[in-house]
């Protein structure tokens, strides 16, 4: 087995909060606000808040269908780009404060961190950075000041956040006062992952199509900061060196806000797990949008599909024919029975960083070792998926790594029908 001098020289690990976040693996975001009862994706910041007032509006409704559905955590986007907030701020009247749902008096921040709380699952929060309403916008020191004081409201009020998701679209060019929003990152929410933009924990695959390229190694000093620049981000010196990938993906095709009559939009089954073995399956995490309707519910055609692909998830991945741990260049699983396999899932010990940088699985097929699939990275986690075969044995052969592999779990299945 050689040793990856590239990887060695770059070998970091992740820091506890990173590894839980991994382990996460899939999120649900919740595109909603202003737009959803404007048929727009992207508002000017002109529409009136007169128009916001979603009269059934249950986030336990939204959350909860994540939670069945297997998901871990679940991010609101509490500002979008036109600069309505969803929580009754004090720095501006476009809010929920100015609105006739629930007579001014309502905070859908809170009933979504409520929810989470109430379903054990994770809370995070996107703020646009881009603010298309607030008149300041104009004058960088004046609304670095204005959004740190939103920031300020949203990282102290609402609990532990998992994670801070800062959008930077519409941003091309701008600078913001990232080390005083670190700032504030670091005295509210030290244990939030912070998405893209400062001093980033977790970075954008760099598409909107919910996939990530293999190899998509942990490691990276720069992400691309919008679908509408091919610029990388000038990220802060402190950094991390290890800065997994999050893909996004809304589950009705390029539409993340509610759009009537668009249900022909959503994605298949077989769609969305293709996605999940190009996100998950690539050792990234998945972030899939559900958007609520002007009712403020998953309209039901999406809920029925994300239950769909959470319970196909469960079907091909729930229980393992078999499944071992082990170190070194070869582990090596011996199966109870004979059976027919078709994926085999392997996970590196992250905590020990990424180590492996080639390997090749094999199996026992009349009486020899027979190649099944090989690869170069396995991450926090790597789905191969190869034709039927009947075998009793498995193994992983590292060819390469930076050290010697910590392989947490290799498990294989039969997931066909």
């Amino acid at each position: 087995m050689s040793i990856s001098k590239k990887l060695k020289d770059q070998l970091v690990v992740p820091s506890l909060e990173q590894l839980a976040w991994q382990d996460m693996e899939l999120g649900m975001f919740c595109h909603f606000g202003i737009n959803t009862f404007c048929d727009q994706e992207w508002g000017e910041g002109k529409d009136a808040p007169s128009l916001f007032n979603p009269d059934q509006l249950d986030a336990k409704q939204w959350v909860r269908s994540a939670k069945e559905a297997g998901f871990r955590y679940f991010i609101l986007t509490a500002k979008h780009h036109d600069g309505f907030c969803l929580w009754p701020t004090a720095t501006t009247d476009y809010s929920v404060a100015s609105s006739p749902w629930k007579e001014g008096q309502g905070d859908v921040v809170q009933e979504c961190a409520d929810a989470c709380r109430e379903e054990g699952i994770g809370f995070g929060i996107y703020v646009s950075p881009w603010d298309r309403h607030e008149p300041c916008y104009a004058d960088p020191q004046k609304y670095d000041d204005f959004y740190c004081r939103q920031l300020e409201e949203l990282l102290s009020g609402y609990g532990p956040l998992v994670e801070i998701w800062f959008d930077g679209a519409g941003s091309e060019g701008r600078e913001y006062d990232w080390p005083r929003i670190m700032d504030l990152v670091k005295r509210y929410q030290p244990g939030a992952m912070v998405f893209n933009m400062g001093a980033p924990t977790i970075r954008w695959v760099g598409n909107e199509d919910g996939v990530a390229p293999y190899p998509c190694w942990n490691t990276a000093d720069s992400s691309r900061g919008s679908m509408f620049s091919e610029e990388s981000l000038k990220w802060l010196p402190e950094t991390p060196g290890w800065v997994p990938a999050e893909c996004d993906v809304p589950i009705r095709k390029d539409r993340w806000f509610w759009h009537p009559d668009e249900e022909h939009l959503l994605l298949s089954v077989d769609q969305l797990m293709e996605i999940y073995y190009r996100s998950v399956g690539h050792g990234a995490t998945l972030l899939l949008n559900v958007a609520p309707d002007q009712r403020g519910l998953l309209p039901e055609a999406d809920v029925k599909q994300l239950l769909a692909f959470g319970g196909e998830i469960e079907r091909r991945f729930g229980r393992a024919l078999a499944e071992i741990s082990g170190s070194g260049e070869v582990t090596q699983l011996t199966l109870p029975r004979t059976c027919v396999i078709d994926h085999v899932v392997v996970m590196e010990d992250i905590a020990f960083g990424e180590r492996v940088s080639q390997y090749v699985l094999e199996a026992i097929i009349d009486g020899a070792w027979l190649e099944l699939t090989r690869g170069s990275a396995i991450g926090h986690k790597k789905i191969d998926a190869f034709s039927p075969v009947t075998t009793d044995k498995v193994r992983l052969r590292v060819l390469e790594s930076a050290a010697s592999p910590v392989i947490k779990s290799m498990a294989v299945y039969r997931c066909g029908e």
